[in-house]
């Protein structure tokens, strides 16, 4: 062996080895391009990360603060849909196209629950009724009878007992038992609610049945009624909201009560039948606004405490339980998660792979009425009938029985 080689086999062999790359570094190996990107790929990139990005903070944000609540106004197809045209895309983000796709994949997941699809109706079959089962339905009547479709709006809606009759239930949760002062053009506010009584008419178009009234909601029942009475919520109210407004002084439950339990005894056993309405959700998006934030945050609030006087009579009541009606909620939002655990989501009984209840016009929106009900409930069919231009929500029907 000559020096020379030796020399080299020394270096070789005392050569310090090569430190190990760090984790940052074989992050950046793995997303760093070993080219330059192109604009298709920088913009493909940059959407399919802030959209990722914007998924996962829904998921934390969503129904725990009013400064997300603009953003829970969003469509819920939207969790599906933009993945799905992101995917299209994909391949001009030709270094990175599977990266790409592993993260859509994963965005699309974590967004399917909030998607609005209802997936359980490809293979979920309700029960077959049992002796002695019940048809109840819920609907907001979009302001009882009136009619708001006409030109001059002073009228009464042509057909609308014509169309609870054809509902033909059981027991009937129906809600917004009130009429809108339609003399000032302006959007609703609760100065312009006006207080009705109908009973003497509704005894008249469903005689036998009886009736339960509090605030904006009214139950009627062939069952007789053992008890009811208005969740009141100003106890989950923050101070500066316990107070009732002057304009609804006359009128308290119109501004304490956003659903009415009502105690019926169904073929010898009480079930308790919560007829629900939600205040609307925050719409204001002028977030660098303090006004908009205030504003906000007061609605987020009120309908925090509608949700939790719900739980807690619930919580604290023995009888199987019926919740059903608008919780002005869209699947995208995440306040559902206030109400108690234990109770069954009946919407794979439903047939619509997209259930929608909100209707503008001809065009249905989404979702934001809703069914829950305790274990001992079984739900054998769901339906949401077409509202007939009787009201801007569809109603919704069920027949169920206790077990």
């Amino acid at each position: 062996m000559s020096d020379r080689d030796a020399l080299v086999e020394e270096q070789s062999i005392t050569a310090p080895p090569e430190p190990a790359a760090s984790w940052a570094a074989s992050v950046r190996r793995f997303v760093r391009p070993r080219r330059r990107w192109c604009l298709g790929t920088r913009l493909v990139v940059t959407a399919t990360v802030a959209w990722l990005l914007f998924v996962v903070c829904h998921l934390l944000a969503s129904g725990r603060t009013s400064l997300w609540a603009p953003l829970e106004l969003i469509p819920p197809l939207l969790f599906l849909a933009v993945p799905a045209l992101l995917m299209v895309v994909a391949p001009l983000a030709r270094p990175v196209r599977w990266r790409i796709m592993s993260l859509l994949v994963v965005a699309a997941v974590l967004g399917a629950g909030r998607s609005g699809v209802n997936y359980a109706a490809l293979w979920y079959t309700p029960p077959p009724a049992r002796p002695g089962a019940i048809t109840v339905v819920a609907w907001n009547t979009e302001f009882w009878d009136q009619d708001l479709r006409s030109s001059d709006r002073t009228g009464f809606s042509p057909g609308f007992y014509d169309y609870l009759h054809k509902l033909d239930a059981d027991v009937y949760l129906l809600t917004e038992y009130l009429h809108m002062d339609v003399r000032p053009a302006q959007r609703w506010t609760g100065d312009l609610a006006l207080r009705i009584d109908t009973l003497a008419e509704l005894r008249r178009e469903f005689p036998g049945y009886h009736v339960a009234v509090s605030g904006e909601q009214i139950t009627l029942s062939r069952f007789p009624i053992t008890g009811h009475r208005g969740l009141d919520m100003r106890p989950w109210l923050p101070a500066d909201q316990k107070e009732i407004p002057e304009v609804l002084r006359h009128w308290p439950e119109g501004y304490t009560v956003e659903t009415l339990r009502t105690d019926i005894d169904v073929n010898g056993t009480v079930v308790s039948f919560y007829d629900a309405q939600v205040s609307q959700p925050p719409l204001e998006w002028r977030l660098y606004s303090a006004e908009s934030r205030d504003v906000n945050r007061s609605k987020t609030l009120r309908r925090e405490a509608s949700y939790h006087a719900i739980s807690a009579d619930i919580a604290a009541n023995p009888n199987p339980v019926v919740l059903a009606g608008d919780l002005n909620t869209s699947p995208a939002m995440g306040i559902r998660r206030l109400l108690p655990e234990g109770l069954v989501d009946w919407t794979p009984a439903l047939s619509s792979l997209y259930p929608a209840t909100y209707l503008a016009g001809t065009a249905e929106l989404w979702r934001i009425d809703w069914l829950y009900t305790t274990p001992d409930v079984t739900v054998h069919d769901y339906e949401l009938p077409g509202a007939e231009r009787q009201s801007d929500h569809r109603a919704q029907r069920m027949l169920m029985s206790v077990s």
